[in-house]
């Protein structure tokens, strides 16, 4: 059967929620900016499934109008659904969306689910805003290790030069994967700090950190 905006349009329409489900897929192959007009629809649909499968396919659609997007993935970001929260993070971060971060801000601190704080805390290395130091500074004192990773990895996208000293504290930490986020976050920067800390963990204990060191010397 050819996809077409109006045989999705009817989909979208359906009373059975994998239809509508069915429906937000096949916008993949529509043309963008019909099936932008139509994602909005979908992220209002009553079923969390369909709503989370259209705020995580606005990342690739919400270029086609960012304004609209915003509005959507805000509106999104206060969804009852963590799930739907957590892709309209996501969803931000993929399309740098930064008027956003006081929403997202807003949202870490009311949240208590770590899927929303995780996916918050990485969109905000896409965000590349400075002003989300000190967040994720905070975000580094988690209970969750997965949050204190994903900080650890967004300020190494953000650049800031504040980060080498927090990220510094961690290159000796006992679990590797830790440091080896470490070093990626490092790669980042040209500083001679940065370097420093670097040359030492060529000499890391575990193979893969210790060749990832070299990689950004």
């Amino acid at each position: 059967m050819t996809i077409t905006p109006d045989s999705v349009k009817a989909l979208l329409e359906s009373e059975d929620f994998g239809d509508r489900l069915r429906a937000v897929n096949q916008m993949r192959q529509l043309d963008p900016a019909i099936a932008f007009d139509l994602i909005q629809i979908a992220a209002t649909d009553p079923s969390v499934r369909v709503r989370y499968a259209a705020v995580s396919q606005v990342s690739s659609l919400g270029s086609q109008n960012p304004d609209l997007a915003l509005a959507l993935l805000q509106t999104s970001l206060r969804d009852p659904e963590p799930d739907v929260q957590a892709a309209a993070a996501d969803s931000i971060g993929a399309l740098q969306l930064t008027t956003a971060f006081e929403d997202l801000q807003a949202l870490y601190h009311h949240s208590s689910e770590w899927l929303v704080q995780f996916s918050i805390i990485a969109a905000l290395g896409e965000l590349g805003d400075p002003t989300s130091f000190d967040l994720l500074q905070e975000a580094l004192g988690s209970d969750n290790e997965l949050v204190r990773t994903a900080a650890l990895g967004s300020l190494g996208e953000l650049g800031d030069p504040r980060a080498i000293p927090l990220l510094t504290s961690y290159a000796t930490h006992p679990d590797w994967q830790i440091r080896h986020r470490v070093v990626q976050a490092l790669g980042h920067f040209q500083t001679p700090e940065a370097r420093a800390v670097l040359e030492n963990m060529v000499g890391d204990e575990n193979s893969t950190v210790a060749q990832e060191a070299k990689l950004y010397l």
